[in-house]
């Protein structure tokens, strides 16, 4: 008897041990929001005189420095600012590269073959090479200061990435599928929107959580392209925060960024089981 609670003893030490090492790397990767949390309550004083996670005296009013916005613009501009700019460009990246995958994927047309691997070559290039003439175009056009240069590439299908993962996903789906549709009398377009776009469905919540979540930090592109600070975002709000006057309000400046994170946290969380089905399955196989 004592020799068989001898395994059901170490497999309970390894179980336990396994658990206290996945603890300890959760408490490591969670130590910064928790250190961004605290610092939106500290005082001003505490926040670049002390390390400490725990702040001494809580200060409530970061929040509500930081909900009454900066720079003569409510907080609630800034954030209608971002969610439009972030639901446009996930509505932009999903349609555009959901067509642009179909037609990869599924249709045969003259120099299909060269034009995917051109796409595929363009992960390579870093999105600096491109910026200087994207803004020229831009700027000739009248748009600089404006929400289109954000949104506009959007709906031309250029994150090569997302064309990619809806390419390698449609092509996983059966052959028959197509084949079915055809002798039905269905042409391209409604076999794409009948058939393959609804069982494209993880692929397209994975494109749309990661093109939200992207958006919502950008900081270069708006910063570049957004010159009013009523067309600001709130990653370009957090800069007001920094020498407004004589000092630097770093508190409601962590108490904004704490409200910025709420949001992407939010939708991850909506879509989360979307999202692991998207990345571990392929086609039907894993549905």
């Amino acid at each position: 008897m004592t020799t068989a609670r001898a395994p059901r003893a170490a497999r309970i030490w390894r179980r336990t041990l396994w658990h206290l090492v996945c603890a300890a790397l959760l408490a490591l990767l969670l130590y910064p929001v928790l250190w961004l949390i605290s610092m939106s309550f500290k005082p001003a004083e505490e926040i670049v005189s002390s390390l400490a996670l725990l702040p001494r005296r809580l200060v409530l009013g970061n929040y509500t420095e930081a909900l009454k916005g900066s720079g003569g613009v409510s907080v609630w501009t800034f954030f209608g600012n971002s969610l439009t700019v972030a639901l446009l460009c996930v509505l932009g990246n999903v349609i555009s590269c959901a067509l642009a995958a179909y037609a990869f994927a599924r249709m045969r047309f003259r120099m299909r073959g060269p034009l995917f691997a051109f796409m595929i070559a363009t992960l390579m290039l870093p999105a600096h090479v491109v910026l200087i003439p994207q803004y020229t175009i831009f700027n000739h056009l009248g748009l600089v200061n404006t929400f289109v240069p954000l949104v506009l590439p959007k709906f031309l299908a250029t994150d090569a990435f997302f064309v990619f993962l809806m390419v390698q996903f449609m092509r996983n789906l059966p052959d028959e599928l197509g084949q079915a549709a055809r002798i039905d009398g269905c042409g391209p377009i409604r076999a794409f929107t009948m058939i393959f776009l609804p069982l494209s469905k993880p692929a397209l919540v994975t494109t749309a959580i990661f093109t939200f979540i992207w958006t919502w930090n950008d900081f270069l592109s708006q910063l570049i392209y957004l010159n009013d600070p009523d067309k600001y975002t709130l990653p370009l709000a957090l800069r007001l925060f920094i020498d407004q006057t004589s000092e630097s309000s770093y508190g409601p400046m962590f108490a904004m960024s704490v409200l910025t994170l709420l949001p992407i946290g939010l939708f991850f969380l909506a879509f989360q089981r979307l999202l692991v089905e998207g990345v571990s399955t392929s086609g039907m196989g894993g549905a």
